[in-house]
């Protein structure tokens, strides 16, 4: 695995977890999902848990909120 795969792993179950808190995304979070789901060298269970992720953005289960902190990064 290299470090940029190792690191969009780690960056991807960060935003899983903060998910799990609070049931929202930043717009940040939210557009590194979109561009992570197409990754080819991510682990399966990984892109399905994005693609479930989205799912429940399209649904509203989870929010995307306006967070200005993430512009900085």
């Amino acid at each position: 695995m290299s470090y940029q795969t190792k690191h969009l792993s780690d960056t991807i179950s960060d935003i899983i977890g903060a998910v799990s808190v609070s049931c929202t995304l930043t717009p940040c979070d939210y557009a590194q999902l979109v561009n992570a789901a197409s990754d080819e060298s991510l682990k399966e269970y990984e892109r399905k848990t994005i693609h479930r992720l989205l799912r429940f953005v399209a649904k509203g289960r989870i929010k995307i909120v306006d967070d200005r902190s993430c512009e900085a990064a």
